[in-house]
């Protein structure tokens, strides 16, 4: 008899899995390894181990709140050897991408016998919205899950090749990646593109989110710091980010805004917008790292979309 395991892309998503009464253990993917350093050998020592440090550095990640909710949850994952169908249940945008990666790196080193297959939602009518899964209608999530893709095993090596990639030092072999529609991944390619756009531009030193930010405070004129939180989020494409990511963004951008109630922007911020002037003599922090690279050591040249080392 098979058994079955989900996996899924947060705490929210797994108190409405249970609600749809499938059969099999619930597993959540507590991380957003699409911020801070990350390591290809997902789960080993050393890899939780250089998370925690960036998620309390950054975000104020106690050690027991991490053990608590993203080691216990992961050790439970280890525990759940017998199942042999693995569902992972993951969204179309950048942090969601990144974690399936790793999920899928994993189970490849640690469940080479199960059968994984992905329900990824995001394009769901014929609208131009892309969808998260708890967005969806019961009966929508019932629909993608009956119809959900098995992953072959050229798929999940796919995946776990360009999880790979995104570890390395070198966002420049990701860039060269074109075969994304090859495999069973409708929305990689595209993360992809917006993770490379996350290193800075040529153009003035910001990346396309920070430009986007400096960008929403001029043609939205947000009346408070919670407006504009509300506003970033409602207009930030594909990245997929939540509150205390963009939190942790107007505090590095801090330097360009004169005030945040109302959202103003400084006479240097607006220069750099204009590109007149660029962001760098304003960094402070240079040990930021995208994954495995280190982001202020590559530029994205935004009129050719390529990346150049510096």
């Amino acid at each position: 008899m098979s058994s079955l395991l989900h996996i899924t892309n947060g705490d929210a998503f797994t108190e409405r899995l249970k609600k749809l009464n499938l059969k099999g253990d619930i597993i959540t993917w507590r991380e957003m390894l699409c911020e801070g350093k990350t390591l290809t050998s997902v789960g080993s020592e050393s890899f939780w181990k250089t998370r925690f440090e960036f998620l309390h550095k950054n975000y104020k990640v106690s050690k027991s709140w991490f053990i608590e909710k993203t080691l216990k949850e992961y050790r439970s994952l280890c525990n759940h050897k017998q199942q042999d169908q693995i569902v992972l249940w993951f969204e179309y945008d950048l942090f969601c991408q990144v974690n399936m990666l790793a999920v899928i790196s994993w189970l490849l080193t640690n469940r080479r016998y199960a059968q994984i297959s992905l329900v990824c939602s995001g394009k769901e009518d014929n609208t131009d919205k892309l969808y998260s899964l708890n967005e969806l209608s019961d009966e929508h999530l019932l629909k993608l899950y009956k119809h959900k893709v098995v992953l072959n095993q050229d798929d999940v090596e796919y995946a776990d090749y360009v999880w790979q990639l995104y570890c390395s030092n070198n966002p420049i072999r990701l860039e060269n990646l074109t075969d994304f529609n090859d495999y069973n991944f409708a929305y990689l390619g595209d993360a992809v593109k917006t993770h490379l756009r996350r290193f800075p531009s040529i153009a003035n030193g910001l990346n396309e989110m920070e430009n986007n930010i400096l960008q929403l405070a001029i043609d939205k004129k947000p009346k408070s710091k919670s407006e504009f939180l509300g506003t970033i989020l409602n207009n930030q494409g594909n990245l997929g980010f939540g509150d205390s990511q963009y939190e942790r963004a107007l505090q590095r951008l801090k330097p360009l805004f004169s005030s945040l109630n109302p959202v103003r922007l400084t006479k240097k911020g607006k220069e750099i917008l204009d590109g007149q002037t660029s962001y760098y003599s304003c960094i402070q922090d240079n040990d930021v790292y995208l994954g495995g690279a280190l982001k202020y050591d590559f530029l994205y040249n935004t009129d050719s979309n390529r990346i150049l080392k510096l």
